[in-house]
């Protein structure tokens, strides 16, 4: 089952380590927004690949560019790992082949990733 696991690791200097950690783990406005955002990553990760369009791991490497960005630890990078298998596993267990159905939730998905995207540039890029 290729869902996603993050393999890296971070180092840091170890007086702030515990300071660092704590802050990062504590809930940001827009976590629930990244969780939904990741869910539907694994989603697409999943039902692209069985409708046959040849994009490889382009879904899960946009879930790891978001990793990237956000820097989260913890249990907070847990929640986003979490809602990108979610996404995975559900329509793993729904659909085994590409139907009509499949490209609606494909389309719809991607409609609404794309706004989650906008809205939280949006509100809160620097």
């Amino acid at each position: 089952m290729p869902t996603y696991s993050s393999r890296k690791t971070r180092r840091s200097e170890p007086g702030r380590a515990a300071s660092s950690a704590r802050a990062q783990d504590a809930a940001a406005p827009f976590d629930g927004d990244l969780q939904r955002l990741a869910e539907i990553l694994g989603t697409l990760h999943y039902l692209r690949g069985i409708c046959g369009t040849n994009e490889g791991g382009k879904w899960r490497n946009e879930m790891q560019a978001l990793i990237d960005a956000e820097t989260p630890s913890g249990d907070r990078r847990a929640r986003m790992i979490a809602g990108f298998n979610r996404g995975y596993n559900g329509f793993q267990q729904t659909y085994r082949t590409c139907t009509p159905a499949a490209t609606v939730a494909i389309r719809r998905y991607i409609e609404e990733g794309s706004k989650i995207s906008r809205d939280l540039t949006a509100r809160y890029a620097n």
